[in-house]
């Protein structure tokens, strides 16, 4: 499951900190936070999908980990991007 180039341009275009940023930690997070959303609703309708699943939980730990690297690097960027992102509710 991927995002549609629109709605990615869009978060891209949202959390880039300057033009044409698509490697930062905050652009990152953002766009798998958006495919994480999307595959959580496709598993809500397709409990037995495990293939799925396991995507899932690699890009949970992926985005945890990127997480945790800003966190590291810096306390301010990391507080505003999970703000932002509605994580850790």
């Amino acid at each position: 499951m991927s995002l549609e180039a629109k709605k990615k341009s869009e978060i891209i275009g949202k959390y880039a900190t300057k033009k044409g940023d698509t490697g930062s930690p905050e652009v990152q997070v953002a766009v798998l936070t958006g495919r994480i959303d999307e595959l959580s609703k496709h598993m809500d309708t397709h409990k037995k999908d495990v293939h799925s699943r396991r995507g899932l939980l690699a890009m949970v730990a992926k985005r945890r980990k990127l997480l945790d690297y800003l966190k590291r690097k810096d306390e301010a960027r990391y507080q505003k991007l999970i703000d932002g992102l509605n994580i850790r509710r």
